[in-house]
């Protein structure tokens, strides 16, 4: 099921359907803690299509609520796949990130960002 999942994400990415494809987001994000290899692939591969339907961005809101966890098996699947979403789309990232103010000794803000947004 998790391979259709990805095809139907890719070919509805543009259409006006993004509620419907959060909707299969939200369907899918819970198997990211199964344990079967098989099922693994599945889901990181149907998050992938959904990552390219709604933007990394959105995928980003869903994995930073467990980069943190307490728990170090809940850690690892979230980094598995914050790793595959920063290689994909690093680029796209960068306006997600939190501000953080200059200090004495570093500059943080991305004043290009700033002049577009």
């Amino acid at each position: 099921k998790q391979w259709y999942q990805r095809r139907v994400a890719i070919t509805a990415g543009g259409l006006g359907c993004e509620d419907a494809l959060i909707h299969l987001l939200n369907y899918v994000w819970p198997n990211i803690f199964e344990t079967s290899p098989h099922v693994i692939n599945a889901v990181i591969e149907a998050i992938e299509g959904l990552r390219c339907a709604l933007g990394p961005v959105k995928v980003l809101q869903y994995t930073l609520q467990g980069l943190f966890h307490p728990a170090r098996k809940v850690r690892d699947v979230y980094w598995k796949v914050y790793n595959g979403l920063y290689i994909s789309a690093q680029d796209a990232l960068v306006p997600a990130f939190p501000r953080i103010p200059d200090d004495e000794k570093n500059s943080y803000i991305r004043h290009e960002l700033e002049y577009f947004l």
